[in-house]
């Protein structure tokens, strides 16, 4: 199975390097190029099919625990429940590598079948998977070489290592797969845009990928938030964004393709920045090697970063070439209409985009410091959370107050329903009384929470007035915006003003944080199969009631040395508290790190609704 699998890889490549040829080949001599599409076609599928067999047999193996694969001993062993084990395909380098290369390859068996590939000519399908077998084709070069995840260990041995404990947890089911769901789909639109720019379309493009694009920013806003969930429950230092490597990796092609979205909305709508928009898209599937090099380049230093693998060279090559083939673009001449006055509409969306770009730049430039402390420095300096909140969190809340302008104003630069402003307005300031009265008084919390609620307001109120709520598309693009919104709303309370303190209890003792009395109950040991578990119980009061009892763990696991923290949380969609056992002795005093976050749920409330409509949003624009 080892050499089937991998061979199906090499034949996949083989395919494509000859294909590819032919089919080069037949448009530098303007030959008919559609006696090869069918082949071309067939090629695709065929790829498909061998990099989805591969991927089944590595699954298969991972199941079974078959620890002849070097891949299956390193991430899983007998003690790790199926689902974990199954999940291992990604949990490290060379399997989620194949699971990146089968989304893209499964994205491109489906577009064959969509309408705007059917639409499109023979010459410019041809063009297309030129285009995209060079990209699948570097993924199947360094899965048959550097990454190669079907390895054979002879003999097998009779036990895995284990997957990480950090990783068996359900955030981490989900968060890598829609990441590198994400940076797949970016793919399609790359290509296209490449496509209908060399025949000299340079604004038909922008239509036809927004689904697919809108869909590719979907996955990825969830994973990404998903990834900060399980950071929140699992790694038990009471935060959910700590701006590590990793962490900023994912961030990077998210801020984007969020600029590119928008400018997509003008290019369409007002016929102007095409080039920008042309380029943006490219930056944002650059920026997902990008955050690929990052993460398993060993350039920076990360809780959860991969080795390198022999793969650093190898994505920085390909990241060049990249540039390179979309630079002359830059230099093609392309008419379009003069751009909007800055206090219109477009004008506002135009500065939301930039916002989106200099924080995407500012986090590249701040993750790479310690490379470029280099220059003038022996000793590497890295930049904290503090350089980060103090710089990039003001961006974020700029944009917040970008985008509630831009539901005022329409293309002309009126207010768009004064009703509908003297209603936000309500809003807005009914959001700044309470936060005041509950004792928020940072300036730009209030800012970002009121502008929010700004938005949210006139959202609904253009829904209800416009009868958008019968048209899917348009519930979609609101309901994006409403969740980003109550995200902007969690952040902006729960980081400024979250209470966390740490204490040590002897049983039956009892603290007080803020309106919540705490009590330390007992320790329980108890074990399960590769597992064993210290257990504190503590019930919590509020205002003399009890409302709760938490049960943090700290976990040994067997093939790991060090002990790991499972919190726990009373949820509330006001203030959550948030419990992690740092440490016992045995008496059975406990040192725990008490949390207290106010209005944190909003965060995962607002990027539920995100996902759920940014589905919806990728639907046209017919009533539903």
């Amino acid at each position: 199975m080892h050499y089937l699998a991998f061979f199906s890889l090499l034949i996949a490549l083989l395919f494509i390097v000859l294909n590819g040829g032919i089919s080069t080949y037949f448009l530098f001599t303007n030959k008919d190029v559609t006696v090869n599409l069918k082949l071309t076609e067939n090629v695709q599928k065929s790829v498909t099919f061998l990099v989805l067999l591969s991927s089944v047999i590595l699954l298969y193996a991972l199941g079974v625990r078959d620890f002849s694969y070097a891949y299956v001993h390193d991430y899983t062993d007998t003690f790790l429940p199926l689902f974990y084990a199954l999940t291992a395909f990604w949990a490290g380098q060379e399997g989620s590598f194949l699971f990146w290369l089968l989304s893209i390859a499964l994205f491109g068996f489906f577009f064959l079948f969509t309408s705007s590939y059917q639409k499109m000519t023979g010459r410019q399908k041809v063009m297309f998977w030129c285009f995209y077998f060079l990209i699948e084709g570097f993924f199947l070069l360094i899965l048959t070489g550097p990454s190669n995840p079907f390895l054979k260990l002879s003999p097998a041995p009779s036990e895995g290592r284990g997957l990480n404990p950090l990783l068996q947890n359900v955030g981490m089911i989900f968060h890598p797969p829609l990441l590198f769901l994400g940076y797949a789909g970016f793919t399609i639109p790359a290509c296209l845009a490449l496509v209908f720019w060399l025949e000299g379309e340079y604004k038909e493009w922008i239509k036809i990928v927004r689904p697919i694009t809108i869909l590719s920013w979907v996955f990825l806003s969830v994973g990404i938030v998903l990834g900060a969930w399980w950071s929140y429950m699992e790694l038990g230092w009471g935060g959910y964004w700590a701006w590590d490597p990793v962490e900023n990796a994912s961030l990077i092609p998210w801020l984007f393709g969020s600029a590119y979205l928008h400018f997509s909305i003008i290019a369409r709508k007002r016929s102007s920045l095409y080039k920008t928009t042309f380029f943006l898209l490219h930056f944002t599937l650059i920026a997902c090697f990008f955050a690929t090099f990052l993460v398993r380049s060993n350039v920076v230093e990360s809780l959860h970063a991969f080795s390198s693998g022999g793969i650093a060279w190898p994505l920085s090559i390909f990241m060049f070439i990249y540039f390179l083939v979309i630079l002359p673009f830059f230099f093609i001449p392309v008419k379009s209409k003069k751009m909007d006055d800055l206090w219109t509409k477009s004008g506002f969306i135009l500065i939301t985009s930039w916002l989106f770009i200099f924080l995407g730049i500012i986090i590249i430039i701040a993750t790479l410091w310690p490379v470029f402390s280099k220059l003038w420095s022996d000793n590497t300096v890295g930049l904290d959370a503090t350089f980060y909140n103090r710089v990039c969190a003001p961006l974020f809340i700029f944009i917040a107050v970008a985008m509630a302008i831009c539901f005022i104003l329409d293309w002309k630069g009126k207010i768009q329903d004064k009703k509908m402003f003297l209603f936000s307005f309500l809003g807005f300031s009914f959001s700044l009384a309470l936060m005041l009265f509950n004792g928020y008084k940072n300036f730009f919390s209030l800012l970002g929470v009121g502008s929010s609620i700004f938005s949210i307001f006139a959202l609904i109120w253009f829904t209800l007035k416009n009868r958008f709520y019968k048209n899917i598309n348009m519930i979609g693009i609101y309901g994006i915006h409403i969740g980003i919104s109550l995200i902007i709303i969690g952040i902006a309370i729960s980081g400024p003003f979250k209470h966390e303190e740490e204490f040590i209890l002897s049983p039956g003792k009892e603290i007080t944080m803020n309106s919540f009395n705490i009590k330390y109950k007992e320790l329980i040991h108890k074990k399960v199969p590769g597992i064993e578990i210290f257990e504190g119980v503590f019930d919590i009061f509020r205002k003399g009631k009890k409302i709760g009892e938490l049960r943090p763990q700290k976990r040994l696991y067997a093939h790991f040395e060090q002990p790991f923290v499972e919190v726990d949380t009373y949820p509330s969609l006001g203030t959550e508290v948030y419990i992690s056992l740092l440490g016992f002795d045995k008496n059975k005093n406990v040192s725990v790190k008490i949390s207290l976050h106010p209005a944190v749920n909003w965060i995962w409330i607002g990027s539920f609704i995100l996902s759920i409509c940014g589905l919806m949003a990728c639907f046209s624009r017919k009533k539903a």
